[in-house]
Order: structure tokens, then sequence, then C-alpha cells
């Protein structure tokens, strides 16, 4: 059998969209589990459309998945260029063949692909006119995904444009033939079209390679396939939100493909070693973003210490957080890994740590009329600054133990002091564990706080 060939052929004319990721992951685990070749073949022959800002995107987005192409643009290969641009020699070439066969004429300034069949004139109702039809033998299609698919084309269809350029049907086509394509793995919504494309195969005498059509991405709420219109629809937006993409590629996985254990959270190799097209869902699959969310909170729980941290700095300086100023590294270090148990995504770190990196933090009203409600909160936090006086804040057992004989002596519980004191040193109820933030923030600014927030201040 020969080596297994995919290929991954955006079209850089809009944002990457999740769809498009999820088909260039299942072509991508496919070569992988196979031992074969991922080839990315970049479709830009829409002059008007096409953009290099998008062509970036495209290669950007495909990187940061950890989705690597073997031949392509970037990187070469025996059968390229892969750019459609680049091959209009190969088209006219193609054409050519057509052409002298009598499997494609002109006609109305276009190009148009002849079929094999009897002919036949009918009245076309919805277009008002008659139309020639071709009696012509289904297209068998034995879909590794869908099954058994039979479509069959009863007209003849534009290859060439009346301005010269190639229709998609055409360059696909071809595409594939030269470039060795062994297996399409591609989205449901282009299985109308694969009648036309197995007409062209056999018109060239080219042997047709496996499809594989794959379900389509609904979008979250309502009917209809999800869309680049649609929130969370664009691999942009988690890069810019610092979602890891290691849990974007697992959730990505997970859309239409069953591991058939119910486990979510898989490894990649082990994704690559179990991953085949048999086991890809026939029915569609539905966009979940709190699923998504969760995934990403999972792997952030688990992301080991350095890299936690490295992706905290980078997201902090994209959105340009410390503009007045960049805190000690290992001032920061310990702020936002005393934050990750607590945070769901790396987005939420700015708000969630601000009071960290800031002396001048608003109290929260609300929370400060119910802690008042209460008892005094200003008194209790006095008691605890007083209670703290000689007490080693990097020592948390310690300082915990402090806290509770306090509370212990006047008959109320760890609680009755924990959030007073935790308002007047972040502002807010919601946050760290007391005793870490008393950690990281040291004696000095803790005290500090507690004694501005004790006294009014």
């Amino acid at each position: 059998m020969a080596s297994v060939r995919v290929r991954f052929a955006p079209s850089p004319t809009g944002f990457f969209h999740i769809g498009s990721a999820r088909t260039a992951l299942f072509n991508w685990l496919y070569a992988r589990h196979t031992g074969g070749t991922f080839v990315l073949r970049i479709e830009d022959t829409d002059k008007e459309r096409n953009s290099e800002q998008f062509l970036n995107v495209i290669y950007d987005s495909l990187e940061w998945l950890g989705l690597n192409w073997d031949e392509g643009p970037k990187v070469g290969g025996e059968f390229g260029p892969y750019r459609q641009s680049e091959r209009s020699h190969v088209y006219r070439e193609y054409l050519e063949k057509l052409l002298a066969s009598g499997r494609a004429y002109e006609k109305d300034g276009a190009i148009w692909f002849r079929l094999l069949g009897e002919r036949y004139e009918t009245y076309d109702d919805h277009r008002k006119k008659t139309v020639e039809k071709v009696r012509n033998a289904p297209a068998v299609i034995e879909d590794r995904i869908r099954g058994r698919v039979e479509r069959t084309e009863d007209e003849d269809f534009v290859i060439f444009r009346s301005d010269g350029n190639p229709v998609f049907h055409f360059v696909n086509v071809v595409d594939d033939i030269t470039m060795r394509i062994t297996h399409v793995v591609r989205g449901e919504d282009h299985l109308s079209n694969t009648s036309k494309h197995v007409e062209l195969f056999k018109a060239f005498g080219a042997p047709l390679p496996e499809f594989a059509h794959i379900p389509l991405i609904l979008k979250q709420h309502g009917p209809g396939k999800m869309s680049k219109r649609d929130q969370g629809a664009l691999i942009e937006e988690y890069q810019r939100r610092g979602y890891l993409p290691e849990a974007l590629v697992n959730f990505l996985c997970l859309l239409g493909w069953n591991p058939k254990d119910d486990r979510e959270k898989m490894p990649i190799e082990e994704v690559i070693a179990r991953f085949d097209l048999p086991g890809v869902n026939q029915s569609n699959a539905r966009f979940d973003d709190k699923k998504l969310a969760h995934m990403n909170m999972t792997y952030l729980l688990e992301l080991p210490a350095d890299r936690f941290v490295e992706k905290a700095r980078v997201f902090f300086e994209q959105q340009n957080v410390f503009a007045n100023g960049r805190p000690d590294d290992a001032y920061f270090r310990e702020v936002v890994l005393l934050a990750q148990p607590k945070i769901k995504g790396i987005e939420e770190l700015p708000a969630y740590t601000a009071w960290f990196f800031d002396d001048a933090f608003p109290i929260d009203e609300k929370v400060a009329a119910k802690l008042a409600a209460k008892g005094d909160p200003k008194a209790r936090v006095r008691e605890v600054a007083d209670a703290l006086a000689t007490v080693d804040f990097a020592d948390e057992t310690a300082t915990q133990a402090a806290i509770q004989t306090l509370a212990d002596a006047h008959g109320r519980g760890f609680g009755d002091y924990q959030a007073p004191v935790r308002l007047a040193l972040s502002g807010t109820n919601v946050g760290p564990s007391l005793t870490g933030i008393l950690r990281v923030l040291g004696r000095e600014r803790s005290l500090a706080r507690m004694r501005r927030f004790a006294s009014g201040g």
C-alpha cells in the first residue's frame, strides 16, 4: 500500500475558523497515526479576496496549535509549488489534456467539462428555461466515514471561467493528482462536490483517493453550522485570551471523534496512537464553549510552574498591564503561582491579581457592608494585625495557627477573621488563601494595608 498523503487546503480570505482548525487537525492526526505525510496547500486563486495578512494568520494558527506540515509553503517539498497562485502552468497543462481528449469545450467564453452519457433536453422549472441534461451513471463513493454514497452529475460544468481563471473543482482535483494525495479528509459540506471531482479524476485517468467527510461543527445555540461570525469561532480569539493550544487541540479532537472510553483529557501522543477515520462520528458535533473553558482550566492546573509563569508574563505584557513599571520577576512568579489553582483561564489573571501590584486598590463596598452586619471588620483586622506582630509570614502554618488562636480566645471561628483581613489586603472577598496572600505580600505591606484599613484610610 502506498504511503498515506493527506492535505489541508485553506483559502487566505478571512481569519482562521475553528472548523478549519478541526479539519487540519484530523488530517494531521491521520498522517501521524499512519506514518504518512501532511501537506499544506494554499488555495489562493481568488485574487480579490486573498490577503497576505490572512495567509500569515493560517501559518501562525497552525504553528500555534502544533500542527506542523511536512510539505508546503515555508518547508518546500517534491510536489510544489504549494500555492495555487503559482501553479497556473500545471492547470494549463491539465486543461490541454481535457481539450485534446474532447472532454472540455468552450462556450460563452468559459471552458466546460463534458460529461459522458446520453444527452437530452428538458425544461427546468427553477431556471425557467430548457436545459441540456446527461444520463450519467452515478458516482459511487465508499466514504471512510459516511459509508457508501451515490451522487450523479447530470449537467456539464464550468472548469475555467470567462476571465481565464480555473474554478475550485478543477484545481482541487489537479492538485490532488499531482501532489499524489491518497486520502481526502474534509468537511461534510464538500460531499456534494465529490461527484464532480470523481468525474474529473476519471477523465484524467487518475486513481481516486479515498474520501472521508467529517461531520460539521454546529453553532452552540440554535440550528446551523458554526460560522466565522459566531462567538468562539476564531482561533485568534483563543490565542488573544491566553488559552493553551494543547487544551484547544484536545477539545477539537473530541468534536466528531470518540475514543470509545468516555475519556476527555488525553495527551496528543495517545490521540495519535488511537485516532483512525472509522472512529469519526457521522453525526454533527455541537460546539460548547463551557466545555472548552473547563478543558483549558484542567490543563492550566497541571501546567509546570515555569511554563505557567512564562505564559502569564507574556499575557500581562500583551495586555500592557504593567505600563507603569514591571514588578520584580521573583515577586511576579510568586503571585501568579499562588493564583494558578484558583483561576479558570490566563485571561482572568490581571483582574484576579491586580491588588498584588498596586497598593491603591478600591474597597468593595457591598462586601464591606455585609461584613459590618456581622461585627466591626476594622476591629477584627486590628486584632489580627496585633496577633501577627511577631509571626513569620513566610511560615503559613504559623500564620494560620496565630489567627486560629485569636479566634479561639474570642469564641469565634477562623472565617470571622479571614473575611475582614482579606478585604483589608485586597479590597474584595475572593482570591487565593489568606495565609498565601500574607506570605507573598510580606510583613511590611500586609501590616501596612491592615492598619490603613483599621484606621479607616
